[in-house]
């Protein structure tokens, strides 16, 4: 579930609304922290200010090209849409998408400006990830002069390239549902989830995201241990927590909750489907869905 965040000042609530519209983001009025917010919980952003202005609040909060939120910057006027961040990550398509309400998308990463499918974009299309990052670059650069065929190598196979080839596998799509107490530390969080993993036989870089209750938003324990495993970290309203009926029984249930990392996972997840169960590790509790 691919979540935006529209970050506007308050004039420029219509036109924030507008954008609501057709990407289905959440509006977030411009006030201190909200980029560092929006960097953490969203996997685009949509700001309605200029540039200039953008620029300074995220340099601060870049990490990872292939970890940090896309980012489309539209003017107050509503007249263009800009990817400053991530074109070949979701921005250049967001930019794209905003042309249903009249905004002009301005794409200037190179593949898209020549009318050519970037090697990001082909992994995108086919539902993968790119096993070798660094690749990218050089692929890219040959994909401008020529066309560059997809190869699909059905296995059993061992399979040796050159730096110039880029190797796409099928995406982990995992959720990783957490639930807390009060005041728990980052490395018990970071502890409990690499257990987690080990136990489920994945890796971090199968995870699509975290996800929690929206009550454990000021648990800076849990934030920040999704920071540093670089996934994004999703709160869920009660109401979409229990629409799913979790196997475990659990003491959210006192506060109106069928549970947490059961249900923040299945909500989450792309097939429904729990394939780690409620695990406690402590302070934390954790489940894993697909």
């Amino acid at each position: 579930m691919v979540k935006t965040a529209i970050i506007a000042f308050e004039k420029d609530g219509q036109l924030a609304e507008q954008i609501r519209g057709v990407t289905e983001g959440d509006i977030l009025i411009y006030e201190n922290g909200v980029f560092e917010r929006a960097f953490m919980e969203y996997n685009l952003i949509v700001a309605i200010m200029a540039a200039g202005i953008v620029v300074r609040k995220i340099s601060p909060l870049l990490r990872d090209k292939w970890k940090d939120p896309g980012v489309v910057v539209v003017d107050a006027a509503g007249r263009f849409a800009i990817p400053i961040l991530g074109g070949h990550h979701g921005a250049n398509e967001l930019a794209e998408r905003l042309s249903e309400i009249g905004i002009i998308p301005v794409i200037t990463t190179a593949t898209e400006a020549y009318g050519k499918c970037s090697v990001e974009r082909v992994s995108e299309l086919l539902g993968c990830d790119i096993v070798n990052k660094e690749s990218t670059k050089s692929v890219n650069l040959s994909i401008l002069r020529e066309d560059v065929p997809v190869l699909r190598i059905m296995g059993p196979k061992i399979v040796l390239v050159d730096d110039d080839v880029s190797v796409l596998k099928s995406g982990g799509g995992f959720v990783v549902g957490i639930g807390t107490r009060k005041g728990v530390k980052k490395e018990e969080v970071v502890s409990g989830i690499r257990e987690a993993l080990s136990e489920a036989s994945l890796d971090i870089d199968e995870i699509d995201l975290f996800a929690t209750s929206r009550l454990k938003e000021r648990e800076m324990g849990l934030i920040d241990a999704c920071r540093e495993l670089g996934k994004p970290l999703v709160f869920l309203a009660g109401d979409d927590i229990n629409s799913v009926n979790p196997p475990s029984s659990s003491k959210a249930q006192r506060m109106g909750l069928k549970g947490v990392c059961e249900p923040c996972a299945l909500v989450l997840s792309k097939r429904g489907e729990l394939i780690l169960s409620k695990r406690v590790y402590g302070s934390v509790t954790i489940a894993i869905a697909r």
